[in-house]
């Protein structure tokens, strides 16, 4: 239950009567009572004040006072020299389904609490701060109503503190502007290290989800949901000394004007700020908060939306069956093929078959009518790519001469933009392409905040430092997987592109564009399916890469949007762990760093009865000859433990079959 100071307490005092008491806490827990969030009027140094909030897990300090303001127009913060002048107190349970995610079914109870302030002098504009707990995290954001000294939003900036309480370890994803693709590592420092005394943020942002741990205090990951009419948001270390460790929010300014972050009418609410918590990071995987705040499914009919793997030319460079590169409609036939003899729904074309940046004019190398028309006599989609700029002047033209064509999805790259009209774009084409039966695989994109509850037709977005790289240099390694898996994962659907058959170790690795290798074992790209959750997954190397190639089955087989997911154990940057549910069968993907490691996988997320685990392992040689691969069957049952033994950039796949009778 909700625990109220005094007046607010009781809830039955006049908003007039509680303004009386506005410097007494008012509390908001969480359903289990080991959260608490503490929201009150702090005085400042120069006789004023200003709003702050404050967090508690398991009793102990996870946030010290951090302020809660906006930046609007040319007036004063709204924010400080504030009062409250009341509160409103509620709970509520968050039931609904996800299609084709890391679950099925939610079921999140959380309470919550508005908080009504004004301010005590100026024009004494008024806003709420609405808050709610849940066990698994909270959220907050801003809520501006009509009033007569505001006639518009004019959002120069947001000032929401995280004011840690301790140096705490992080993982930013740090970012050289507003516009990038958030395609980069994820930085380990302290965060201290990211003061803007010279430092990391005096050349970087950190994006969208930050990843923190306060050791014997709590695991966090900061991000944010539904971002609807608003721009994203990044956070900055503005501390400016040694010993600060805290981070202020930062919005992605507008094209058209950069002193401004957001414009419209009111009222107006912000995204959710969002800080799950938990006693390990695995908790943060299997959190739905990012989808609980989000707006329901907007789309009536959702029986044409169908997740599923893919062939794809362009990782492999579109080599063909006579081992010769050729971007034509023939070759993209044979891609059609393969998906077609290994039972997959979709072939991706990706880019060159469009006149320049006229998506509705073909350039005569691919015939994409004729190429969808082929493969639908062998019960084939395909989806095309597109480049983001042309849907923004496109769009109305191209999605209805698509449905036309008979396209199942449309990978739109390039984004690069994050301010408001960036993000209006991704509603945009999520409404416009549901209107045409289109499926969405985002790209060169801003990490996913929930929008794929909205428009279930958005299956994945890119986000993510892929196995792309592979082709040129040497920044994706088994290393950034382990991280990725409990940060940029935690986010949403992430379309890695996995799949590489042509495995090396650290020293044997080269970058190529055609034919490309990948750093780690084949074990551990089975595990990928598994670990990196995407209903749209790509199968990324050549037909010829797969044929004759056991381990091949376990891609085949593995599906791609589950019922459940437990993360099993794991640490950032050094294994991962994670067990997913779909139907009634069971699928555990394993993968370590460059540090060979035994791992005792506890099998009690199974149900009862006994299993066959069908068992893809690194070989004993893979730490020098990472493409082998041993598979073994084992009746296994929910008491057991497995033991798995992982070469360095090693991996496990494992296929959990009910036994019938057993």
């Amino acid at each position: 239950m909700l625990k109220l100071s005094l007046c607010l307490m009781a809830g039955a005092l006049a908003a007039g009567d509680c303004a009386l008491a506005q410097n007494a806490p008012l509390i908001l827990n969480s359903p289990d009572q080991q959260l608490v969030m503490h929201f009150g009027i702090q005085p400042t140094k120069n006789a004023s004040s200003k709003l702050v909030y404050s967090l508690t897990f398991h009793g102990k300090q996870a946030l010290d006072n951090s302020g809660l303001a906006l930046e609007l127009g040319d007036q004063p913060p709204l924010g400080s020299d504030v009062r409250i002048v009341g509160s409103d107190a509620g709970e509520g349970v968050d039931d609904y389904t996800l299609t084709n995610s890391k679950v099925s079914k939610v079921h999140d109870a959380y309470n919550s609490l508005a908080i009504h302030v004004q301010e005590n002098g100026g024009q004494h504009r008024t806003m709420t701060i609405e808050a709610r707990a849940y066990n698994g995290g909270i959220a907050f954001r801003y809520v501006l109503p009509a009033q007569d000294s505001m006639k518009g939003v004019q959002l120069r900036q947001e000032d929401t503190e995280f004011r840690l309480s301790m140096d705490a370890t992080d993982w930013a994803l740090a970012l050289p502007n507003y516009r990038s693709s958030y395609e980069s590592e994820y930085v380990q420092l302290p965060t201290t290290a990211f003061s803007n005394q010279g430092g990391v943020s005096s050349s970087f942002l950190i994006g969208m989800p930050l990843l923190m741990h306060e050791p014997g205090v709590a695991w966090m990951s900061l991000m944010e949901a539904d971002i609807e009419g608003n721009s994203a948001m990044y956070v900055t270390n503005p501390s400016g000394n040694w010993a600060g460790h805290w981070f202020v929010s930062k919005l992605s300014p507008r094209f058209d004007d950069p002193h401004l972050a957001v414009e419209g009418t009111l009222p107006h609410h912000s995204a959710w700020r969002v800080l799950m918590v938990a006693d390990d990071p695995g908790r943060l995987v299997e959190s739905t908060l990012v989808y609980d705040l989000g707006p329901e499914n907007r789309i009536a009919d959702t029986t044409w939306i169908h997740p599923g793997k893919a062939s794809w030319n362009w990782w492999v460079g579109d080599v063909g069956k006579d081992g010769q590169s050729a971007y034509t409609t023939d070759n993209m036939k044979y891609y059609v093929d393969f998906a077609a003899q290994s039972g997959f729904p979709y072939m991706m074309l990706d880019a060159g078959w469009s006149a320049g940046r006229d998506i509705t004019t073909l350039n005569g190398k691919v015939d994409v009518p004729e190429l969808v028309q082929y493969a639908a006599t062998k019960h084939v989609k395909v989806w095309i790519w597109l480049y983001s700029e042309s849907v923004m002047q496109q769009m109305k033209e191209a999605f209805p001469l698509y449905e036309k064509w008979g396209v199942a999805g449309i990978k739109i790259d390039f984004i690069n933009r994050d301010d408001q009209q960036g993000i209006q774009f991704y509603y945009d084409v999520a409404k416009e392409a549901a209107q045409h039966h289109l499926m969405v695989d985002f790209h060169g994109t801003h990490t996913p905040w929930g929008l794929d509850r909205t428009y279930p037709n958005v299956l994945s977005y890119e986000g993510v430092l892929g196995m792309e790289n592979n082709k040129v240099g040497r920044r994706d390694s088994p290393v950034d997987r382990s991280v990725f898996a409990f940060t940029r994962l935690i986010a949403g659907p992430m379309d890695y592109t996995p799949g590489g058959f042509r495995n090396a170790t650290e020293d044997g690795f080269e970058a190529r564009d055609v034919n490309p290798m990948v750093m780690g074992t084949r074990a551990q790209q089975l595990a990928l399916y598994v670990i990196f959750q995407t209903p749209f997954q790509m199968v990324s190397d050549s037909p010829q890469a797969y044929a004759d190639q056991p381990a091949f089955q376990f891609i085949k087989d593995v599906p791609v949007s589950w019922d459940a997911t437990r993360v099993v154990n794991g640490k950032p940057g050094e294994f991962a762990t994670i067990a997913r549910k779909s139907g009634n069968e069971w699928y555990l993907g394993g993968m370590t760093n460059w540090t060979p490691r035994t791992l005792e996988i506890p099998l009690n997320f199974l149900g009862n009865g006994s299993y066959t685990a069908q068992i893809y392992e690194d070989a004993a040689d893979a730490a020098d000859n990472p493409t082998h691969v041993t598979i073994r069957k084992q009746s296994v049952r929910s008491t057991e433990t497995l033991t798995l033994h992982l070469a360095p950039g090693g991996g496990c796949a494992i296929r959990f079959i009910p036994q019938k009778g057993k």
